[in-house]
């Protein structure tokens, strides 16, 4: 694939998104950098605002599998995995694959879950496979897990541990929309779903091609240590309890990555750094200092850790 059609293809899927999606080119772009780097995300925000228009009209965009499981209190680990039934014909026990066997998962409302349940999703996250009665079975690819989840709501719901966070690549807020956008809303044909009306623009062999090309852009020495100094600057203790982890180091690589594909690039800038740390690293770190508290405390942590780094030429 020539670059040129590789950026059409990518804008291609942008342009599908945001026309279900009003307002929010860059929530649309970090979406499709979590599917281009195989990672997984978490959208944190409360209810209405399109957690679940925005997995779905990626999924519907890209001609992938897709599965919502909507995770309740009393939901198992069965009910995500699958389980072993007995076929009466035969007489033997044959797997019924759980709805994680898709290449995009919607977890919804993840938090509700009891921790046993939310750690069966959280381990065939990361490793893309599942044992079942004793027989690995492995994940279609590509394979990508959108959870949501209300970060004002607590009574029910089961925070996931930083060890869970870390599972997820990116973490995003979609936010309300301005008003135009708003308006758009208000005057699209009524649809019972917004996404109804989307139809495929790229296919499952070139969201693997795109993955592949994505690991390629190439990243300069420059640039990877300006993004270890961003992640040795996290595990300062004077500001910091829990810095990134290695696996967000990883992580800050291969969205810078895909971000620079998305952006026509087969090389990486400075720019893609600081535009990923945020949603990749926020929700690593816990923050120590006074000077950062409530909602938001994570991101502006971030930010002025990426003042403090010197960026390279």
């Amino acid at each position: 694939m020539e670059p040129s059609e590789f950026t059409a293809r990518i804008k291609n899927l942008e342009v599908n998104i945001s026309g279900v999606i009003k307002g929010k080119p860059g929530i649309v772009k970090t979406a499709i950098v979590a599917l281009l780097s195989g990672s997984h995300m978490l959208i944190e925000d409360v209810p209405g605002v399109g957690k679940t228009t925005l997995a779905h009209a990626l999924a519907r965009s890209t001609d992938l599998s897709f599965k919502r499981i909507q995770f309740t209190s009393d939901l198992l680990p069965s009910d995500i995995l699958g389980v072993s039934v007995l076929d009466q014909a035969s007489g033997e026990f044959k797997f019924k694959p759980g709805p994680i066997f898709a290449n995009v998962v919607l977890a919804d409302e993840i938090n509700r879950a009891t921790p046993k349940t939310q750690s069966a999703l959280l381990e065939a996250m990361n490793e893309a496979r599942a044992t079942i009665d004793g027989t690995v079975c492995d994940m279609p690819l590509p394979f990508m897990v959108i959870a949501t989840q209300n970060p004002f709501e607590y009574k029910g719901t089961f925070p996931l541990p930083e060890n869970q966070l870390d599972r997820f690549a990116l973490r995003i807020s979609i936010g309300y929309p301005d008003v135009k956008s708003e308006k758009e809303i208000l005057s699209a044909p009524g649809m019972k779903n917004p996404w109804d009306g989307l139809n495929p623009v790229i296919s499952r062999e070139e969201v693997i091609l795109l993955q592949k090309l994505s690991a390629g852009v190439r990243t300069d020495d420059s640039i990877l240590d300006y993004i270890l100094a961003i992640v040795t600057e996290t595990r300062n203790l004077k500001l910091f309890e829990l810095g990134v982890s290695p696996r967000g180091t990883k992580a800050l690589k291969s969205a810078s990555q895909s971000l620079a594909l998305t952006e026509g690039r087969t090389y990486c800038i400075p720019e893609d750094v600081k535009r990923m740390a945020v949603p990749v690293l926020a929700h690593r770190i816990v923050v120590r200092s006074e000077r950062f508290t409530g909602r938001g405390a994570e991101e502006e942590a971030i930010r002025e850790v990426l003042d403090r780094v010197k960026v390279p030429i």
